[in-house]
């Protein structure tokens, strides 16, 4: 006699896969490879241009969720 179990359905979420992730994280990946190089050659405008590239992918980020491109609040838990 064989047991089989169903086994509960599980909730797909999309775990960030949306055009405004890549957006942001494309920006921030790029910004601490500025700022990175800014402190290896000791040009601190270019750190600090690095910087200002990870507020401004967040903020591209929030913008473009916020426009519906990114996750629904309903999958987000």
């Amino acid at each position: 006699m064989t047991m089989t179990q169903n086994a509960p359905s599980a909730v797909v979420h999309g775990h960030g896969n949306t055009p405004a992730a890549w957006s942001a994280v494309t920006i921030i990946m790029i910004a601490s490879i500025v700022g990175t190089l800014g402190v290896i050659v000791g040009n601190w405008v270019m750190f600090w241009v690095g910087i200002a590239l990870v507020v401004i992918g967040g903020i591209v980020g929030k913008v473009m969720q916020m426009m519906g491109l990114g996750q629904n609040a309903e999958h987000s838990h």
